[in-house]
């Protein structure tokens, strides 16, 4: 358990240093172009994925803290009860844990998550309907942070796991 926690604190620290360090360099809302299809640009979400109830008035910040605390306690009690093969499911409630905990801090001490990055996809004639415009001709999938790509990473290594223990489900 061990090696895990101090993976966890590593992955979270990642995470919170990204986000102080698009604050420090970054301006609001402001792209800044790294490769064609992908910008670092500072944003804030008050809500859930996909700012979802980012506009309810400010009580869904406790609830999101409230729900977040719950299931990354949920997700410590699981991984705490692993047995020392369980290598692979473990690596995938660690991310999925860093990742949580990380938009936590941010949601429980500034309320909001800081996310920059930004994927888009330059012609609006073309988009996939996972896209939506942001601005002008180019659509973009929501900014997110780097405690996003670890949950979907997590979550991603989890699924695989249950498939690998489960081959006829």
């Amino acid at each position: 358990m061990r090696k895990w926690f101090i993976w966890i604190v590593i992955l979270t620290g990642l995470d919170q240093a990204s986000k102080r360090a698009a604050e420090y360099f970054l301006h609001y809302a402001t792209p800044v172009e790294i490769f064609p299809s992908f910008n670092l640009m500072l944003t804030y979400n008050r809500g859930a994925a996909f700012s979802f109830l980012s506009d309810a008035g400010g009580w869904q910040r406790w609830f999101f803290v409230a729900v977040a605390t719950a299931i990354c306690a949920y997700i410590l009690r699981w991984l705490s009860q692993l047995k020392p093969d369980q290598n692979r499911t473990a690596l995938g409630l660690v991310m999925i844990l860093s990742g949580g905990l990380g938009n936590l801090i941010d949601r429980a001490l500034f309320a909001k998550v800081t996310d920059f990055l930004d994927v888009y996809y330059p012609s609006q004639t073309e988009c996939l309907p996972l896209f939506y415009q942001w601005a002008g001709s180019s659509c973009h999938w929501p900014t997110f942070n780097i405690a996003d790509i670890f949950i979907c990473i997590g979550a991603g290594l989890l699924f695989i796991q249950i498939l690998r223990e489960n081959p006829n489900s």
